[in-house]
């Protein structure tokens, strides 16, 4: 499959999946016509290999290299997780060496009594993943928690909601890339 086919069926997978007309709540607070449940996607047999091998493909084709510009994907966790599995694994199947993480909302007060779990972070160039954002807020949180334990944040990527993430995101100086936006899944 080309990169254009693999984008194309998986923006119709999420479209089919992850998409629910009904009234929502967000977790921003903001009401919706529509939700997009991305985990019906991210951990769909078919999608979430397209997932992988499409935020890969975003990402290079953005000047964003895997081995050169970064090195480990990941974000806060839940709907990140699958995401930054997905790459680690699409990456794998082309010979990559890419690592994944995880930022949990606040360290264990046990064991390790770490915030962000896996590799090291520390020195390294990352990218944080979102499955979808809203206002941007939960990779930021990732964003800054990986600048904490010393990781150089270089990019953003998410499906994107078109309500404001991207302004907030590019507002920290961070690049901001979108897989899919609501055009691609019939939203817009």
């Amino acid at each position: 499959m080309t990169n254009d086919s693999q984008k194309a069926r998986l923006a119709a997978l999420v479209q089919e999946l992850s998409v629910i007309h009904e009234k929502v709540t967000l977790a921003s607070g903001r009401e919706s016509d529509f939700y997009v449940d991305m985990r019906r996607s991210t951990l769909h047999h078919e999608a979430a290999p397209l997932i992988g091998h499409v935020m890969l493909d975003l990402l290079e084709e953005s000047g964003f290299a895997v081995g050169e510009e970064y090195v480990g994907v990941g974000g806060l966790t839940m709907g990140t997780d699958p995401v930054a599995t997905a790459m680690l694994h699409a990456a794998a199947s082309r010979g990559l060496d890419l690592d994944a993480f995880v930022v949990r909302k606040a360290a264990k007060d046990h064991g390790m009594k770490r915030r962000i779990e896996g590799p090291d972070v520390e020195g390294k160039n990352v990218v944080v993943l979102e499955d979808t954002s809203t206002t941007g807020g939960s990779p930021l949180e990732a964003a800054f928690a990986l600048r904490e334990a010393g990781a150089n944040v270089v990019a953003v990527a998410v499906i994107d909601r078109a309500t404001g993430a991207k302004e907030r995101i590019e507002a920290e100086g961070l690049p901001y890339l979108s897989a899919l936006g609501l055009s691609d899944i019939g939203l817009a």
